[in-house]
């Protein structure tokens, strides 16, 4: 780990919390004035991570920003998304303000035009730089280390390991979604596309919706300007104090098997996540939106949320890991040459440092029997740059 990377131990809601898939300058500074997911002074004030959600009912998203769009706003994510992974012919990023300010363009136009020809609705674009161009400017910087191979990695084929630059698409229309990409990559000098990944996401409140597994996901993460800015966005001693309030993504593409988790039957399946199947109640009791006891036994002595529940593997007291803000997909892209269905769940998170997801996917490996119905199939992190808007651009 570098400076950057230091390990930090989680705050007290993290300890109380369960992280995990359930198959699946941000306080300081010159936020001072701006809440986590807001603009600065004079421009369109975005809507907080905690209220009503835009981005549910194709309402526009505003673009600007401190943080960028398509992590904490809309709260409730958008139904479909598209991710593009490209590779750089070199380490040079002068073009990212004119891509900055062509997002800025396809999000805020009302005027219909080719590439958007029923204007923007909830569309929003996130852009991330990969390990290889962060490390060209300094190896210490958030987002220059990559991520090392996990149990089953070896799986993964090449084209669908790492990338230079993350275009991440989301709209409830995802007729859009491909020509907004292609239109941005014209922007993009020596852009070579890496692999693309089409996703899609059930109706749910506030991050909170059903995996392929049928289980709900997303009931734990950072809610809030404190928690956002305690565990997700970049502080202000940084290495490089202008990565402020971006942020660091992974993005791992599982292949799962539905049908043999489903053929397990509903009391096992709840053993194996530590959650009771319709609202998420976790076994050891409490309301459906609760914190696991992990201290909770049965009258015989035995733990309630078992000892390799995917609830107590993630749980980032073993982990000493930060909560990590998860915004996965469903994808399903037909089938294999062997009949296999190629389905399951691109699980995308952000967090502060790359630790919060290293340790507490080590320790799945280890200890998760979850994991036994998820093969990865694909494996990057990015560094996720701080917002942007007309009269500050996206810059690295």
């Amino acid at each position: 780990m570098t400076g950057a990377e230091a390990p930090k131990g989680p705050s007290r809601r993290a300890l109380l919390g369960a992280l995990g898939i359930a198959v699946g300058a941000g306080a300081a500074g010159a936020a001072g004035a701006l809440t986590a997911t807001g603009s600065w002074p004079g421009e369109t004030k975005a809507p907080d991570a905690g209220a009503t959600p835009a981005g549910s009912s194709g309402q526009p998203v505003p673009a600007s920003g401190r943080y960028q769009a398509g992590i904490a706003r809309p709260a409730t994510p958008q139904h479909f998304g598209l991710l593009l992974v490209c590779d750089l012919d070199s380490t040079d990023t002068a073009w990212l303000g004119t891509l900055g300010q062509r997002i800025l363009e396809l999000t805020t136009t009302a005027t219909p035009t080719d590439v958007l020809p029923d204007g923007p609705g909830d569309l929003t674009v996130t852009v991330g730089l990969g390990p290889r161009i962060v490390a060209a400017r300094d190896p210490a910087l958030p987002g220059a280390q990559d991520l090392p191979s996990f149990a089953g990695d070896e799986t993964i084929e090449p084209h669908r390991r790492g990338g230079d630059l993350l275009l991440a698409l989301y709209s409830d229309d995802p007729s859009v979604l491909t020509a907004v990409g292609d239109d941005l990559l014209t922007l993009v000098p020596g852009a070579t596309p890496r692999w693309r990944q089409r996703l899609f996401r059930g109706h749910g409140e506030h991050g909170v919706v059903r995996n392929p597994f049928g289980f709900l996901d997303g009931i734990i993460v950072p809610h809030g300007d404190e928690e956002l800015a305690e565990n997700v966005w970049i502080g202000t001693g940084t290495a490089d104090a202008a990565l402020a309030a971006g942020t660091v993504c992974v993005i791992r593409r599982l292949r799962l098997d539905t049908s043999g988790f489903a053929a397990l039957g509903t009391p096992a399946q709840e053993r194996v996540i530590g959650r009771e199947r319709i609202d998420g109640t976790p076994l050891s009791g409490g309301p459906k939106d609760g914190e696991v006891n992990l201290n909770a036994k049965t009258p015989e002595g035995e733990f309630i949320t078992p000892l390799r529940s995917h609830a107590r593997a993630a749980h980032p007291s073993f982990t000493g890991s930060s909560l990590m803000l998860r915004r996965g997909y469903a994808f399903d892209d037909g089938l294999l040459p062997s009949g296999e269905a190629d389905a399951g769940l691109a699980f995308i998170c952000f967090q502060n440092t790359l630790r919060t997801f290293v340790a507490t996917q080590q320790r799945l490996d280890e200890n998760d029997d979850l994991m036994k119905y998820a093969t990865p199939t694909g494996s990057a992190t990015f560094l996720i740059l701080p917002g942007f808007s007309a009269s500050s651009p996206l810059s690295f």
